[in-house]
């Protein structure tokens, strides 16, 4: 798995005309799933998202989690994470996951997202989504289970 994590003052991913997820102050997960991956591998992530220590505090060092500050996590599934631009022009996906194992899997990191009891909000799996978000920092870190 494959995560892009910006820390965020606020987020929201919209479909068509609707609003599907939003959050204030937390982050903003952009998700990525590779054919390889595992149900260990959604939990370690899970894990590693709310537990990153990059928010700041009193001594203004980044050293507090989305849940020290109360925030929240927007997930949104990206499976051009796995764009392959090495060769060519166009990007070759052939190192992203089937849908059905992706969405499977990012449903399930959503769900281990939630039940560490930070609020999650999600984007909709395969729609063509517009994302905004108002970077804080900015801070933005890559994540790999591989």
């Amino acid at each position: 798995m494959r995560a892009v994590v910006q820390r965020v003052r606020s987020a929201r991913v919209v479909v068509g005309d609707e609003v599907v997820g939003q959050v204030g102050v937390g982050l903003l997960v952009l998700l990525g799933v590779a054919p390889t991956d595992t149900p260990a591998e959604v939990q370690w992530l899970a894990d590693k998202v709310v537990g990153l220590r990059i928010f700041r505090d009193d001594a203004d060092k980044m050293n507090r989690s989305v849940a020290d500050v109360n925030g929240g996590v927007l997930v949104v599934s990206q499976f051009t994470l796995y764009g392959d631009c090495r060769k060519g022009r166009r990007p070759s996906f052939i190192g992203a996951a089937p849908p059905e194992l992706a969405e499977r899997l990012y449903e399930a990191f959503v769900d281990a997202v939630k039940a560490q009891g930070v609020p999650t909000a999600a984007g909709r799996f395969g729609s063509m989504m517009q994302v905004e978000l108002v970077n804080d920092g900015p801070v933005t870190l890559i994540l790999d289970t591989a």
